[in-house]
């Protein structure tokens, strides 16, 4: 039996994943007694001692644990910004491409990609590759996000305010200076020449996702249809288990309606849709910003790794 310790299990990612892994009977799931979570030298006995280690932990914390495995057979999962770019780490989203996800399987360490580029990424990365958009294309995108994105302290924030408020923080944008820390691996993993314009939203919701990715039809390199669109991500994605690219058809009885964040909720699924015109068209992501976004992606890197089924427990 296979042994996990999550460094971290109190925070809202390490929490859900506690959750997810406690009923499975493939693993043994560590735990630090409560009297001794502090103590450094039990935290190195467990974290040594596993044969996975996912690290739920702020940037500077995550630095200074990652450098306490010294175990060579550890495999890590780092669910924090800190080596989402770096050299030596594997991004670990299975649907990148199609060796992605054997450089997982081999893998020691694996950097949890964030919860709005899986949206972005996953939403525009094809067509780039497919030469549909440019690779210097402006690109300008918005996502809207339940709170528990924030952890606890935007949580509690969200959770506590009085009832008289609650329209003040019904959607709030944020990083509004336009240097998201999520920059990088969006620019990276999309293949875009120049770092694209991202704003996040906070909506007073829990949890769910939607990321908007606008594109506008005469800075394409040639006409292209929205079926053409839906085609190129369609037949990219024809295999993943965990992507749906909705159909036209089901798009079109959406119209001018309403989108939900909500609607992949409880989920490991990233929805795909396709909206607009010949002239202005817009792909739209849609997960669970805990699951898919966070946690449940962790948890289908940590199979992968273990040589499990990819989607056991998810």
């Amino acid at each position: 039996m296979k042994t996990v310790f999550i460094d971290g299990q109190y925070g809202t990612v390490g929490l859900t994943i506690t959750r997810k892994l406690q009923s499975r009977q493939d693993i043994q799931l560590l735990e630090i007694p409560e009297e001794r979570r502090k103590d450094v030298a039990t935290r190195k006995e467990y974290i040594n001692g596993a044969d996975v280690v996912i690290f739920c932990l702020p940037d500077d914390a995550e630095r200074e644990s990652i450098s306490i495995v010294k175990n060579p057979n550890t495999k890590v999962i780092s669910t924090s910004t800190v080596f989402r770019i770096a050299e030596g780490w594997t991004y670990g989203l299975a649907e990148l491409c199609s060796r992605q996800r054997e450089s997982i399987k081999v893998s020691k360490r694996i950097t949890n990609p964030g919860c709005y580029p899986t949206g972005f990424i996953l939403a525009l990365r094809p067509l780039v590759l497919a030469h549909i958009v440019p690779f210097d294309y402006p690109i300008c995108s918005y996502a809207i996000t339940g709170y528990s994105g924030g952890g606890k302290q935007m949580i509690e924030e969200f959770e506590s305010v009085e009832p008289g408020r609650r329209a003040e923080i019904s959607c709030r944008p944020k990083n509004l200076l336009l240097a998201h820390k999520h920059l990088p691996e969006m620019q990276k993993y999309t293949d875009l020449a120049f770092t694209p314009n991202f704003v996040p939203i906070v909506g007073n919701f829990y949890k769910g996702m939607l990321v908007f990715i606008p594109l506008v039809g005469r800075f394409f390199p040639k006409r292209i249809a929205l079926n053409d669109i839906h085609e190129i991500l369609s037949t990219y994605y024809q295999d993943e288990k965990f992507i749906k690219v909705v159909s036209l058809e089901e798009t079109g009885k959406i119209g001018d309606g309403f989108l939900s964040p909500l609607g992949a909720n409880d989920t490991n699924l990233v929805e795909i849709f396709i909206f607009g015109n010949e002239e202005r068209r817009m792909v739209v992501a849609r997960l669970d910003n805990l699951e898919k976004g966070a946690a449940g992606n962790a948890i289908q890197n940590m199979n992968l790794m273990l040589g499990y089924e990819e989607s056991l427990g998810l």
